[in-house]
C-alpha cells in the first residue's frame, strides 16, 4: 500500500502533480531538448540531430512507470530514461541518436530537472503564502482591537490586542517569504558540467552552450558545475524548513486559542471538516493537523538531511562515508591503535620492499602510514 494514501492530506494536489512521475520525467526531457538546441546553435552537434532529439522529448511518448521501475536496476532514473530516449530518437533519425545527452552526465539532467520542478513548487508556495498574509492582514483590520489574553509558558499573563498577536505571525511570514525568494533566485540553477565538471567534450563551446541553456530554461547560470557544491541547494532547503517552522508556530497558536475552554478563535465549519468518528460534539483543528504535524517535523528533518548531504567527496556526488559505528561503515582492520600493531606496521616492508619511514602523529605518538592503508 502506498504511503501517499495516508500522507496525501499533508500536501496539495498541485504540489503532488509537480513532483509526479510524469512531471519529473518531462523536466528531465526539457533539459535534454534544451541541451540539444544549445549545442546545435553553437555547432557542437548537427542541427538536424537537435531537431530530432527535441521532437521526441515529450513525456507522453514514453512509458513512465516502466522507466521508473527500470531505474531501480539501473541505479539512476537518468540512465533508464536516456536509454529509452536514445531508442526513440533512433527510430526517427539513426544518426541523431548518437548525439543524445552529448557531453553531459546523469547528475546534470537530474539536478537541472529538480531546479525546474522546485521553481514550480516554490511559485505555488509563494502564491499561498501571499494569500495567507493577506488573510491575516484583513483579520487584523477587522478585529485588531479585540482584547485577547496573552500567555507565557501557557499560563495567563496580560491582556493584549488581537492585532498584536497577528503581527507576531505576519512579520516572520513576510520575512520568510522575502528570504525564500532571494535564496531561490540564486539556488535554482542550471547544472551542466559533464563527467567531471569540466565540459571537456564540448570544448571551447561549453560555456556558450551553458549560457544558452540557462536562458532557454530560465534558470540562473552558475559560475561552474556544482556537482559536489551543495551549499546553495542546502540553503534553499533550510529556508523552506524555517518557513515551515513559522507556519507550525502559527498553527499551534491557533489550535490553542481554538480550544473549547478558551474560545478565542475557531476554524470555519463545513461538511466533512474536522469531525470525529466517535464523538459527535468534537471538532478537530485541521490547521493543527496539517501544519503542526506536516510542516515542523518532516520538513525540518528533510532540510537537515539536505544540509548533511553537503560533504560530498571528489568531483562527483558519491555518498558520504557512514558513521564509524554504523553497520554500513567499512571495517578497517589495519586501524588498531595498539603498540603491537604499530610495531608490526613499522617493521613491515613497503610496496617496493622498503621500510615505511613516513609517520603520522596520533595521540602524541607516531603511527606508520601503513596503518592507514
Amino acid at each position: 500500500m502506498s504511503a501517499l494514501v495516508f500522507e496525501a492530506f499533508l500536501s496539495t494536489p498541485e504540489i503532488m502533480t509537480v513532483f509526479s512521475q510524469a512531471s519529473v520525467v518531462q523536466a528531465m526531457l526539457d533539459f535534454e531538448a534544451a541541451l540539444a538546441r544549445a549545442q546545435a546553435a553553437e555547432g557542437v552537434i548537427p542541427a538536424a540531430a537537435a531537431v530530432a532529439i527535441a521532437a521526441v522529448c515529450k513525456s507522453e511518448l514514453f512509458d513512465t512507470p516502466a522507466i521508473v521501475a527500470a531505474s531501480g536496476r539501473a541505479g539512476s532514473l537518468a540512465i533508464a530514461l536516456l536509454k529509452c530516449l536514445t531508442e526513440r530518437v533512433a527510430v526517427l533519425d539513426a544518426d541523431a541518436a548518437g548525439f543524445v545527452h552529448w557531453g553531459s552526465t546523469s547528475q546534470d539532467v537530474i539536478d537541472t530537472a529538480m531546479s525546474l520542478l522546485s521553481r514550480r513548487a516554490l511559485a505555488l508556495i509563494d502564491r499561498d503564502l501571499s494569500a495567507l498574509i493577506g488573510a491575516l492582514l484583513k483579520l487584523a483590520e477587522q478585529h485588531g482591537e479585540v482584547p485577547v489574553l496573552a500567555r507565557t509558558l501557557l499560563q495567563p499573563a496580560q491582556v493584549v490586542s488581537l492585532g498584536c498577536k497577528l503581527v507576531s505571525w505576519i512579520a516572520p511570514l513576510l520575512r520568510g517569504q522575502q528570504r525564500l525568494r532571494a535564496v531561490a533566485a540564486s539556488a535554482l540553477q542550471l547544472q551542466l558540467g559533464g563527467a567531471v565538471g569540466t565540459l571537456a567534450v564540448m570544448g571551447e563551446q561549453g560555456a556558450a552552450v551553458a549560457r544558452r541553456m540557462a536562458a532557454d530554461l530560465r534558470l540562473a547560470l552558475p559560475a561552474g558545475a556544482w556537482h559536489t557544491q551543495r551549499d546553495e541547494a542546502a540553503t534553499l532547503a533550510c529556508q523552506v524548513g524555517v518557513l515551515c517552522g513559522t507556519l507550525s508556530k502559527v498553527a499551534k497558536d491557533i489550535s490553542l486559542m481554538a480550544q473549547a475552554e478558551v474560545g478565542e478563535m475557531a476554524e470555519p465549519s463545513g461538511s466533512g471538516r474536522g469531525g470525529s468518528s466517535a464523538m459527535p460534539h468534537k471538532r478537530k483543528q485541521r490547521v493543527d493537523l496539517t501544519c503542526a504535524s506536516c510542516a515542523c517535523r518532516p520538513c525540518s528533518s528533510m532540510s537537515a538531511s539536505k544540509a548533511a548531504s553537503s560533504p560530498l567527496r571528489s568531483k562527483r556526488c558519491s555518498p558520504p562515508r557512514p558513521p564509524r559505528n554504523s553497520p554500513a561503515a567499512p571495517r578497517h582492520r589495519n586501524l588498531q591503535p595498539c603498540a603491537r600493531r604499530r610495531r608490526r606496521n613499522l617493521a613491515s616492508p613497503g610496496p617496493r620492499g622498503s621500510m615505511h619511514k613516513e609517520t603520522t602523529p596520533c595521540r602524541n605518538k607516531t603511527m606508520s602510514t601503513a596503518a592507514w592503508q
